[in-house]
C-alpha cells in the first residue's frame, strides 16, 4: 500500500464532507417546498379527512362533529417526527341527544383550534388531532416545534 499523508487525506475528505452537508440541507429545503405546496393545492380535500378522523376518536364525548373550516395559512414546523402543519380551523359541533350536552347552548357555538396534519412518505395525513384555545404560533410553541418560515 503506498504511504499516504494523513494531511492530503484530511484535505480531501473536509470538501466531502462540506458537499455532503450542502446536498442534506438543500434536500430539506426542497422537502419543506414541496411540503407547503402541497398543502396549499389540497387543503379542501384536508378538511374532509380532518373532520372524519377527528369524528372517529369520539372526542369530545357528547358531541357530534358537523364541520370543520380551515380559516388561515398553515404554519409547517418540524418536529423530532418530521414536519407538520399547524393549521387554523373553525370546529362546529352538534350535541348528541342522549348527552349532558345536549341542554348546553355554548354546545353549538363555533370554536377556534389548530389542526395537527403531519407530513409523511411524500403526502399529508391527520390523525384527527386539534388543539383547541391555541392558534398555530402557540401550538407551536407549547409543543416545542420549530416554525419553518
Amino acid at each position: 500500500m503506498p504511504d499516504v499523508n494523513p494531511w492530503w487525506l484530511a484535505a480531501g475528505l473536509v470538501p466531502l464532507a462540506l458537499a455532503a452537508r450542502w446536498l442534506w440541507h438543500l434536500g430539506r429545503a426542497v422537502q419543506v417546498e414541496r411540503a407547503r405546496e402541497l398543502f396549499r393545492l389540497q387543503h379542501e380535500r384536508f378538511e374532509e379527512h380532518l373532520l372524519k378522523a377527528a369524528a372517529a376518536t369520539g372526542k369530545p364525548r357528547g358531541l357530534t362533529w358537523v364541520a370543520c373550516l380551515i380559516t388561515g395559512d398553515a404554519v409547517l414546523a418540524r418536529t423530532a417526527g418530521g414536519i407538520v402543519a399547524l393549521v387554523p380551523v373553525e370546529v362546529r359541533f352538534e350535541p348528541e341527544a342522549d348527552s349532558d350536552m345536549a341542554e348546553n347552548p355554548m354546545a353549538r357555538e363555533p370554536r377556534p383550534a389548530t389542526a395537527v396534519f403531519s407530513f409523511a412518505r411524500g403526502g399529508w395525513h391527520t390523525d384527527g388531532r386539534v388543539v383547541f384555545n391555541l392558534d398555530p404560533a402557540k401550538a407551536a410553541a407549547t409543543f416545542g416545534a420549530a416554525v419553518i418560515d
